[in-house]
């Protein structure tokens, strides 16, 4: 029998094995679903000691079943990490990560380009609320993260790309500034997720990921990640989500292993639908510009080809000048972009956005409406088809 590590294969074939153990399971290749609240001991001395290092078991529920652990194990072979805690959505791991290296009185730095519920509800309302001082920065500010310092400084928070914009932030460069000075550096990775990109390999500290989006891919269940490099972080981590009763349900837990088999295959299939799409938006007159970092023309082009060994489905469109009917108009067209929120199934997705209204530290230099794309995977012919059809509703009601 080869004496390899899970890890030491390719990624793709790391995905169809990693966190999979069939002889502790009859045989059977998923691991199961584990639905447990009580967990008993045969020994006093095993129930006195669950809590420890050297127990790696479920020891109560809420800590944890077989199905999260094979599914953080996953996970965390897919980043390259030390661990990862599994949580019952993305913003319960975005809130739970924060928190877990911050204190009142402490000074973090977020970029301006992050999440809209990661900025009001965790930085806004939690934090604000801790007495934790937030500032945002400008997301392209690169190896000058170093000048927004402060002796209080703990934590310096990143999302590249950027939410609804796209921005790519130089993740190197923060981290090569940041050596030595012991500040946690923290990323949301969800829209190229661990399989495009791999930030721990890059020196940061922190990956967080909601799951809910590619990882499950489905559109049917709520499951985020955080994947650590030291044990230490993941105490301290594991000890937070705990206090907070954070539980990733049993069953959401299967569908993300699940999702993790696919992930590959359907992260290319929507990364090739994307740019065709992509391709044929910016050739449109309606369209002001494309905000997708795989298209030549974006202005994170170059750190995203350095960086980056893929890109997903998720993209931006700023429109030309237009009325708010005109946009209403081209996307209650649609039959294939459903309206909505969320992103990461299979399915394609269209929402609009007002970025103008979350940016502080680079204001929104954009004139026109701004919607946000996800392709799915269906077949771009038709996607494209009806993309033209929403644009000759706009243009009707442009006039």
């Amino acid at each position: 029998m080869s004496d390899k590590k899970i890890t030491d294969y390719q990624q793709n074939t790391l995905l169809a094995h990693a966190g999979l153990a069939p002889r502790e399971n009859h045989g059977v290749v998923n691991p199961p679903v584990y639905h447990a609240s009580t967990i008993t001991f045969a020994t006093m001395e095993q129930y006195e000691t669950r809590d420890t290092i050297a127990y790696d078991g479920p020891s109560y529920g809420r800590s944890g079943t077989p199905t999260q652990f094979a599914f953080e194990r996953a996970v965390t072979a897919l980043h390259g990490g030390h661990k990862s805690v599994a949580y019952p959505s993305g913003l319960a791991a975005i809130a739970g990560a924060v928190n877990t290296f911050v204190k009142n009185g402490d000074h973090i730095l977020v970029a301006d380009t992050v999440y809209g519920p990661t900025r009001s509800r965790v930085c806004g309302t939690i934090l604000a609320r801790a007495g934790v001082d937030v500032e945002f920065y400008d997301a392209l500010i690169g190896a000058g993260i170093k000048d927004l310092v402060r002796d209080n400084t703990v934590l310096v928070y990143m999302e590249s790309p950027g939410s609804l914009t796209f921005e790519i932030q130089d993740v190197p460069a923060i981290i090569g500034a940041l050596k030595g000075t012991g500040i946690v550096t923290m990323i949301d990775n969800t829209w190229a997720s661990g399989y495009f990109f791999k930030p721990l390999a890059m020196g940061v500290d922190v990956v967080v990921e909601a799951a809910t989006k590619y990882t499950v891919g489905h559109s049917d269940a709520m499951l985020g990640t955080v994947t650590v490099a030291t044990e230490n972080h993941y105490q301290l981590l594991k000890a937070m989500a705990n206090s907070y009763g954070y539980h990733a349900a049993p069953d959401d837990c299967y569908l993300g292993q699940r999702g993790l088999r696919t992930i590959g295959v359907r992260l290319e299939r929507h990364q090739s639908n994307a740019l065709e799409v992509a391709n044929w938006l910016q050739s449109r007159d309606e369209v002001a510009r494309v905000m997708y970092p795989a298209l030549p023309s974006d202005p994170g082009y170059k750190i995203w080809k350095r960086d980056f060994a893929g890109a997903s489905g998720l993209m931006g469109v700023e429109l030309v000048d237009a009325p708010k009917a005109a946009v209403a108009a081209m996307i209650d067209s649609y039959d294939l972009f459903g309206i909505g929120a969320s992103w990461g199934g299979y399915e394609s997705l269209v929402q609009s956005c007002y970025p103008a209204k979350i940016r502080s530290a680079r204001p929104w230099t954009g004139t026109g409406p701004t919607v946000r794309f996800h392709i799915g995977l269906e077949d771009t012919v038709d996607l494209i088809e009806n993309l033209s059809r929403g644009f000759e509703k706009f243009n009707a009601a442009r006039k």
